[in-house]
């Protein structure tokens, strides 16, 4: 029998969680002012079952859709943005998980979810690294795997009990993940993301000197879960989505608030200025765009997730096609809009809140950072193959020097 996660109350789940999110948001302007890392965050997140919600029910989870995931990840970016993506390779192994047949070695993996344990992310490795190659290898020895190599970009890796990491096996040359503890002196964690955005989502360098990977902790790549470039992605958009209710959040109270005037404005108050008040409504609008673009993204990845076991290979391609080709487009929005109303957020104010005390800024920085990964230029043209041609859209890619 396959257990799927197709749903709960989504203001019951939330409930659990906005507490945490508001004691989250109420910190994460001295956070980015003083660049200090969430682990305190992070770990109210563990405790509270976070890292647990898209769990089958009979498997101790809340049973959240994946629709209800990326709208509580939406509502955590808007208490922080640097939060679901560090998270981001969490979720995305648990995904991995869920689509697998159920095992006693699945039921390990719930077990250490369940136990607050999370995952992070060594994917990336940067220098002379040609296209399609991997430097860090996997070799077999005699009670398991030994790993060796470095990776950048290793999101969510310093806060993380496990790290996914990509790698190349030493003896066939295969490419395979390797789950690798990070409570072990073999593994190195170097917070040195020096990105102008999103600096607090642990990523950085992770260096691996014969890290120990048990047996079982090497899957083939060609093994993992078929959407996992649009979820990936998903989680971005997401992030990008509760930016930009953090940005009509402070759009609205800024004007509220607001008491100077100028004398060639429209109104004695701020909050009666009707040009004013125009421009929250754009922002207001456009965010609102974006919510429901990633919202149908979502459910559009909700059904590859439900027809996963499905006996039709047709029907299996059919869903991810469209799943993927529904976060590009989604990708396109939200990569335009959020930052667009990130800027015109400042029209809406003045130049007092240009201020760093107030951290503003870091809305534009933390989407326009977002909006870099995985360039959107490509998903254009890949939407417009799709459409015109019946290409389907590109799933994996990897990135290296050319020639």
């Amino acid at each position: 029998m396959t257990l799927l996660s197709t749903g709960t109350d989504y203001e019951t789940l939330a409930a659990r969680f906005r507490p945490i999110f508001e004691r989250i948001s109420d910190e994460s302007v001295a956070r980015e002012i003083n660049r200090t890392l969430p682990y305190e965050p992070i770990r109210w997140l563990k405790e509270a079952g976070f890292g647990t919600v898209r769990l089958p029910r009979e498997k101790g989870g809340d049973g959240a859709s994946l629709p209800q995931l990326f709208h509580l990840l939406s509502e955590l970016a808007e208490a922080d943005s640097n939060l679901p993506q560090a998270l981001r390779a969490h979720f995305a192994f648990v995904e991995d998980q869920l689509n697998r047949p159920d095992s006693a070695q699945r039921d390990r993996w719930f077990n250490r979810f369940l136990d607050g344990e999370i995952v992070g992310s060594g994917w990336t490795e940067t220098g002379d690294v040609a296209l399609g190659d991997v430097i860090t290898k996997v070799t077999p020895v005699e009670n398991g795997w030994r790993l060796t190599g470095e990776k950048f970009y290793s999101t969510g890796a310093l806060f993380a009990d496990w790290i996914d990491v990509f790698a190349r096996r030493s003896d066939t040359g295969g490419d395979v993940i390797a789950l690798v503890s990070t409570h072990q002196s073999e593994v190195e964690r170097v917070d040195d993301w020096d990105g102008f955005g999103q600096r607090l989502t642990g990523s950085g360098s992770t260096r691996f000197r014969d890290a120990f990977v048990e047996h079982e902790h090497v899957i083939d790549f060609a093994e993992r879960f078929r959407y996992q470039t649009a979820f990936y992605q998903q989680v971005l958009l997401a992030t990008l989505a509760g930016i930009g209710r953090a940005i009509e959040r402070d759009a609205a109270n800024g004007v509220k608030n607001r008491r100077r005037v100028y004398s060639h404005g429209n109104a004695s108050a701020v909050r009666d200025d009707a040009q004013v008040l125009q421009i929250v409504g754009q922002i207001s609008s456009w965010v609102f765009a974006v919510e429901a673009t990633v919202e149908r993204a979502s459910q559009a990845l909700q059904a590859a997730y439900e027809v996963h076991a499905d006996t039709d290979p047709a029907a299996i391609v059919q869903a991810n096609e469209r799943a993927e080709v529904a976060s590009s487009q989604a990708q396109v929005v939200a990569s335009e809009l959020i930052p667009r109303a990130a800027t015109e957020l400042f029209n809406a104010l003045g130049a007092s809140d240009t201020r760093t005390s107030k951290a503003l800024d870091r809305h534009w920085r933390n989407a326009r950072t977002i909006a870099s990964h995985n360039p959107v230029i490509y998903k254009n043209r890949s939407i417009g193959n799709w459409r015109v041609n019946g290409v389907s859209p590109v799933y994996l890619w990897q990135i290296g020097n050319g020639s």
